[in-house]
């Protein structure tokens, strides 16, 4: 397909995005004062937000012009819905209760919606299945008769679930379609010899694999991630307000804006894997999405950091608050590292610039209750900035690939 004739995001799909934005804000919040569990609850509710839209940016990719407004609304409707809910979630309100109910019901009615959507497209999403077959839900949907810890640890086995199923069927698509035909054929003869009809029957129609358009799926995970690092600009600014502006808000704003455009820069200048001479495509879509959804949860992560340093720039980060900004950075900095290996990428760009990328981030982190805030987003800042010096050799290795989800 030329450049020319690459199909872009829809008016619709842009719509569609401006409740994640609402959703990352408020799972942001929760990482303001964070403890581990608070971590782990994190990132079982970010990963439900991010599976919705997932699930419907593949139903658009195939669908293109077909794609029905009411599945992408019906979508948008529940992750507005989670979104409001996110913050009551394992935090008892003060009017009592909590809105757990309702983040289960809207995180339920929005994947089953998209999954039918897939399925009335004719194809099998063999690219990441869980988006059409839904792998996870069962143990979402059993965590409803079950209160206290118990219920998390449900939607922690979902996420596990859906994210196994898909990479362990994602990686043989032939085998995955196989199955589902053989199927076809069994229903076929059971039905046969139950009604005792020895007339032929036409044979039933057989599944095909999806196929994905690489440019338009590249471009909404792009998004998604410019979505990401436009929430920690907003993390910053608001934190900003209100408050006197001293010498240490201005290091830790400058600081905390240059990362951001250095993260920003990393993923323009070299594609959504951020790795020097990738050009997005041969990367199979099971390697692709886990990645994208590590790196923009790190991302968010950072951001939630960045904005408790700008509320207190002088104060040294306790309780987890240093551990979320420099572990956030360091996990998205070692999804782009794993795709560099699985598109061989330079060896020297791997050993001199991912790995000690990912290195450093939690040695910051270890010592953050030691400096003032301002200082560890500085030390952050120079890890991307030793990203953005790198100069690909472009007469050395050749680089591997990033997602051609035709291929998936």
């Amino acid at each position: 397909m030329s450049g020319a004739e690459e199909r872009h995001a829809s008016w619709l799909e842009l719509f569609f995005d401006l409740v994640v934005v609402v959703a990352v804000i408020q799972l942001a919040h929760r990482l303001a004062h964070p403890t581990w569990p608070d971590v782990a609850l994190f990132v079982v509710l970010y990963y439900a937000v991010w599976s919705v839209w997932t699930a419907l940016t593949l139903y658009s990719n195939v669908r293109a012009e077909r794609t029905r407004m009411l599945s992408m609304l019906i979508g948008m409707f529940g992750i507005a819905v989670m979104a409001a809910a996110a913050p009551d979630v394992a935090r008892e309100m003060s009017t009592g209760g909590t809105h757990e109910g309702w983040f289960i019901a809207a995180y339920i009615v929005s994947r089953t919606s998209a999954s039918r959507s897939l399925q009335r497209a004719g194809t099998i999403m063999t690219a990441w299945p869980a988006a059409q077959l839904g792998a996870g839900l069962t143990p979402w949907i059993a965590s409803s008769w079950v209160e206290g810890p118990w219920r998390y640890v449900l939607w922690g086995i979902g996420v596990l679930l859906d994210l196994g199923f898909s990479v362990a069927r994602g990686r043989r698509p032939e085998r995955m379609i196989e199955e589902l035909n053989e199927q076809i054929r069994r229903r076929m003869k059971r039905d046969r010899h139950l009604t005792g009809s020895r007339r032929p029957r036409p044979e039933p129609g057989r599944y095909a694999p999806a196929v994905l358009e690489p440019a338009h799926l590249g471009e909404r995970l792009g998004l998604f991630v410019i979505i990401v690092l436009g929430e920690a600009v907003m993390q910053v600014v608001l934190a900003a307000s209100g408050q006197s502006w001293g010498p240490e808000l201005a290091l830790a704003a400058v600081a905390g804006f240059g990362l951001i455009v250095s993260l920003w820069w990393i993923t323009l200048q070299y594609g959504l894997s951020a790795v020097p001479g990738a050009t997005e495509r041969g990367l199979k879509a099971y390697v692709a999405l886990p990645a994208h959804f590590a790196m923009t949860a790190g991302l968010t992560a950072t951001a939630a950091g960045l904005g408790v340093v700008a509320a207190e720039p002088g104060a040294h980060l306790h309780g987890g608050a240093g551990w979320v900004l420099g572990g956030g950075l360091a996990v998205y900095f070692a999804a782009s590292a794993a795709l560099g290996v699985a598109l061989r990428a330079e060896r020297r760009w791997i050993w001199g610039w991912a790995v000690p990328s990912v290195l450093v981030p939690p040695i910051v982190a270890a010592v953050s209750g030691l400096l003032p805030g301002w200082l560890v987003v500085v030390l952050l800042l120079l890890v991307a900035l030793w990203r953005v010096a790198y100069r690909h050799r472009r007469g050395g290795e050749a680089p591997g690939t990033a997602p051609d989800a035709a291929a998936a």
